[in-house]
């Protein structure tokens, strides 16, 4: 399973795109825009899906399966994002970093956290390239739990991306939190699903003898949500933006898992 040629690809892979983020970098200077990383990071997973698709030596079902699932939901986030990042200003959570290092010391950090994110792309996908090698019979019970898990991530995404955009475009939301759909039950349901959405490729991979390590992936990706560039700057900036009405927002609704909110207290 961790062969030369798995290497090998996965350098080719690396270099790839450490060249592809170095000249993003180049554009996002220029336009000064750094939202932009976002849309080449979820590019950047779904065409390693569909690389080690043709390298992989599992059933070829669940090969297929596995790059499928990975793509399309790559497919659908970049293209969200790409017009989020196309039609509105730079994303607050770049806006609050470049504030607080000053463009000097923003533009040196950009291009080393673009390179992360190429390097976080090559650590995330090797659950892919676990579940392409697993040889157990298709269809399997885990290959069923597996899709309907993608399902209701990507479905549960989804649908949060679209309330909040819908949100977002009403001429009176300027100043206000939304509270609409799931946005009632968790202040980042988006995320949340998300995170969901990579245990899909551990049950893909549930009878290879390296199962365990496809768990790195989900770990990696809470810990950013919980803990670096997801929920922490993205609150910080919604504090910035909306005050009062977000820390009421706060108060009442869990940070991450959806759940019944709590009510308003009362003077």
């Amino acid at each position: 399973m961790f062969d030369s040629a798995f290497w090998s690809m996965m350098g080719y892979l690396w270099a790839g795109l450490a060249v592809a983020m170095a000249l993003l970098f180049v554009v996002q200077i220029k336009i000064r825009d750094a939202g932009w990383v976002d849309v080449m990071w979820t590019a950047g997973l779904g065409v390693s899906a569909v690389v080690m698709y043709s390298f992989a030596e599992g059933n070829s079902d669940r090969r297929l399966l596995t790059a499928l699932l990975a793509a399309a939901w790559s497919l659908r986030l970049t293209i969200h994002l790409f017009i989020r990042v196309w039609r509105g200003p730079e994303d607050g959570r770049y806006q609050a970093m470049r504030a607080s290092m000053g463009d000097e010391k923003f533009r040196p950090f950009l291009f080393f956290f673009n390179q992360g994110q190429a390097l976080l792309v090559v650590i995330l996908v090797v659950p892919f390239w676990i579940a392409m090698s697993n040889q157990t019979a298709f269809p399997a019970w885990f290959d069923f739990a597996a899709g309907a898990l993608w399902l209701i991530s990507v479905t549960g995404e989804g649908i949060a991306d679209y309330q909040l955009s819908r949100f977002k475009s009403k001429p009176d939301s300027k100043g206000k939190t939304c509270r609409e759909g799931l946005w009632r039950y968790s202040r980042h349901p988006n995320y949340f699903f998300q995170s969901l959405f990579w245990w899909t490729f551990v049950l893909l991979s549930v009878g290879t003898e390296y199962w365990y390590i496809s768990l790195l992936s989900p770990a990696l990706i809470l810990l950013f949500i919980l803990k670096f560039t997801g929920i922490p700057y993205t609150e910080a900036q919604a504090i910035k933006s909306r005050g009062d009405d977000y820390r009421a927002y706060q108060r009442e609704t869990s940070a991450f898992v959806p759940w019944f909110p709590k009510k308003a207290a009362t003077s």
